[in-house]
């Protein structure tokens, strides 16, 4: 039967084999760059959680009996770690990620996570826990209710347990006690950071600034533009930064083609093109039959009627369909081809790798 490719046809297969064309078009510099030097920072504290009925660490877990006597001593109460028994009790791990620009007295949300061998922190209560960045100084202090979202009920082989009762978080637990200052074009200049580095990319935003402000801005490198803050703007480099990041571009990427060949997704930039060449796709089917036969003997004789069965193999090599790509074929070409072949998903990924192997595909084949 003659195959006929029409674009419903394209439209079709386009869903079903979720192939996804991927085109560069105009966005805003603020979903393609950043303003270097405004990140967040990660921060960390050991503490406890009390207050669990019974399922927090053993009298094996030596840190968190350390830890309870050093408590207590400063409270003034001396106690031997041999007299605690204390499995109301967990070591936990805090961590916590400092957005920029927050102040003193602002609240961020932190995880708590046990260290030891308890057996679930629902319920219990974060002490106060200091929060030190990688440079050793406490940025915030923790404390709170902790919030699992999981749960465990029963003992022994007769326990249930929902998600990791072991790991919870505190909302707005974590108080911020010491400012980052970041600021923003001090010294009469900001540099933007890519997300994705391209040269193509970075020279356009340079010129779409220098449009809009004149010759203030170059791109130092494929990852950064430098830009100097005009005069106009010194005392105000927020409202030139939020006119900067709405300002059209068009960025540029390379060709490329994503398969995941656990899903048969097959996602292609509209830039990727092919040499000519003839791709041919056709298939073998094999199939064994078995048939019932009645063997007779012969009259007169001692033997029996018997019911045997006759396999029958049947081999059928379907006829290939061949289709030849010129050159400086497109993206929506590539699949219009292989869709009049009747090419699955997998046959999509076969066909592009041995396109890639042979040189005729110009782009970069990624296999996820």
């Amino acid at each position: 039967m003659k195959k006929i490719f029409t674009l419903a046809t394209l439209l079709l297969y386009v869903a079903i084999t979720s192939t996804v064309f991927a085109e560069s078009a105009v966005t805003r510099i603020k979903d393609i760059a950043k303003v270097q030097g405004v990140r967040s920072n990660q921060l960390m504290g050991y503490g406890l959680v009390v207050g669990l009925p019974g399922t927090g660490d053993s009298d094996d877990t030596r840190q968190m009996i350390q830890s309870t006597v050093s408590l207590l001593r400063s409270f003034g109460i001396t106690v031997q770690a041999a007299d605690l028994d204390s499995d109301n009790v967990a070591a936990v791990m805090v961590t916590a990620t400092l957005p920029p620009f927050v102040r003193e007295g602002d609240t961020i949300d932190v995880v708590v996570s046990s260290m030891g061998d308890a057996d679930s922190i629902q319920g219990g209560v974060l002490l106060q826990t200091p929060l030190r960045a990688a440079n050793g100084d406490v940025y915030a202090v923790a404390q709170g209710s902790v919030s699992t979202g999981g749960f465990m009920a029963g003992r022994g082989n007769n326990r249930a347990t929902r998600n990791f009762p072991t790991a919870g978080s505190i909302p707005n637990g974590g108080i911020v006690e010491r400012t980052l200052e970041d600021d923003i074009g001090r010294e009469g200049q900001i540099s933007l950071s890519l997300l994705s580095s391209d040269f193509t990319t970075a020279s356009r935003i340079a010129n779409a600034i220098n449009a809009a402000y004149g010759d203030v801005a170059h791109a130092a490198n494929p990852g950064r533009i430098d830009i100097n803050v005009p005069g106009f703007y010194r005392g105000n480099v927020v409202e030139f930064v939020a006119s900067i990041e709405e300002l059209p571009v068009m960025p540029d990427n390379i060709a490329k083609v994503v398969v995941n060949e656990r899903t048969g997704t097959i996602v292609m930039g509209g830039n990727v093109t092919v040499d000519e060449c003839a791709i041919t796709q056709g298939g073998l089917t094999i199939r064994i039959t078995s048939e019932a036969d009645v063997s007779q003997p012969s009259p007169f004789s001692y033997g029996t009627t018997m019911i045997t069965k006759k396999a029958s193999p049947n081999a059928r090599e379907e006829l290939s369909s061949s289709v030849v790509l010129p050159a400086t074929t497109s993206v929506s070409d590539i699949i219009g081809a292989l869709n009049a072949v009747g090419a699955t998903p997998r046959d999509c990924i076969s066909i592009l790798q041995a396109m890639k192997a042979a040189g005729a595909i110009h782009a970069t084949l990624e296999i996820i």
